[in-house]
């Protein structure tokens, strides 16, 4: 009986359809929000939707593949993939790097370009999952699983800091952080990492060269007060979110997207979503976010193995902080920084590394233990 239970089993159906449905909305507004600048740059409305609904199309293919393709495979291949993550993190200072919107962040393959911090969330990812596993209990000791521990997040986080961006830097900290926490941390260590954490922040906002950081610290605690410099982008957000009302001014109906706000299409689309449909629109798209983590952390609790359970964790901690993090800066909660909104920014390289590593969360829901109380009886 325990080994029917642990047969393989369909994905889990709410995550795959609030996954669908998010990717759906995405195609939408992407394509509302972009066309006034289709129009402009390339005299074509739909030309960043068009984009978008192809990178989506090879994301759900990823996805699929990702969700037919045993779990465990991963760890076993965790070595090379973390490898390869650091290479292309790497190469933004060969002559491949490109250099976009003043930030040097991308490197070019010839026929598109990518972004290799979405390559680092979830090789980070994979990775620490497996040097996890492999720790088991002496993860809990401070010389033989703190220590080392620190060095490999420090060390994921430092690949993204080197592109400039922080707020990628505290998604990728943050979620391996929160996978080293359910492993088993000492809780001493929280300390350790709030005093860390501090004077991190302190030297990426103050020391020579990010001025520009501390302008937008400024901005945050009343962007009104420069509401034409600095705090432009947040006031012309909270405008169009504002304006949205209850149920929104209609689909395709933004005012804000014809150049108040810049990348509508992109880090600020969620305020598009808030203007053209409203509070019940948002709450909706937050409801689907909300429906995923949950469903994620489920899989992480019922997870087969330790290296499921760590992995699960990990990428359902990445999709929850980095929404987060993108609805924080759209709302004025948290001061500006450019990063994506997951599943629904236009963007090729996060939207493929988002649904892949979805896919991977979906696989691991077709093994676990449902109920595993239910297994305990029939063990029994």
């Amino acid at each position: 009986m325990a080994k029917q239970n642990m047969k393989k089993k369909p994905v889990d159906f709410i995550i795959f359809i609030s996954v669908i449905t998010l990717v759906f909305i995405g195609i939408i507004m992407v394509y509302s929000a972009s066309w006034p600048e289709g129009m402009v740059r390339y005299s074509d409305g739909s030309h960043y939707a068009r984009r978008h609904i192809r990178w989506a199309l090879v994301g759900i293919a990823g996805m699929v593949l990702m969700m037919n393709i045993e779990y465990r495979i991963w760890k076993k291949l965790s070595v090379p993939i973390y490898i390869s993550a650091i290479i292309l993190a790497l190469l933004i200072f060969t002559p491949m790097g490109v250099e976009i919107k003043g930030a040097r962040r991308w490197i070019d393959l010839g026929f598109t370009t990518f972004m290799p911090s979405d390559a680092v969330k979830l090789g980070s990812i994979v990775f620490f999952a497996a040097f996890l596993d492999n720790k088991k209990e002496r993860v809990r000791k401070l010389f033989d699983g703190a220590f080392p521990a620190f060095l490999l997040i420090g060390l994921s986080a430092a690949l993204v800091y080197i592109q400039r961006d922080l707020s990628t830097t505290a998604t990728v900290a943050g979620t391996l952080f929160a996978m080293f926490f359910v492993a088993g941390m000492w809780l001493p260590i929280i300390g350790v990492i709030i005093a860390g954490t501090g004077v991190f922040a302190k030297y990426a906002i103050f020391s020579e060269g990010n001025e520009y950081r501390q302008r937008r610290i400024l901005a945050f605690l009343d962007p009104f007060e420069d509401k034409l410099g600095d705090g432009w982008q947040i006031v012309q957000s909270l405008y169009a979110m504002g304006s949205g009302g209850l149920i929104g001014v209609g689909l395709g109906q933004s005012r804000q997207k014809f150049f108040y706000i810049p990348e509508s299409y992109n880090d600020f689309i969620f305020s598009i979503i808030g203007e053209e449909l409203g509070l019940i629109g948002t709450l909706f798209v937050l409801l689907l976010y909300a429906m995923i983590i949950w469903r994620g952390y489920v899989v992480a609790l019922n997870a087969k193995d330790a290296f499921g359970s760590y992995l699960a964790t990990g990428i359902t901690s990445l999709l929850a902080i980095q929404t987060f993090i993108n609805i924080g800066v759209v709302t004025s909660s948290i001061p500006v920084t450019g990063i994506t909104l997951p599943l629904i920014s236009f963007g090729g390289t996060s939207l493929v590394i988002y649904l892949a590593g979805l896919g991977i969360l979906m696989n691991i829901s077709r093994t676990s233990n449902s109920d595993r109380r239910k297994v305990n009886e029939n063990n029994n």
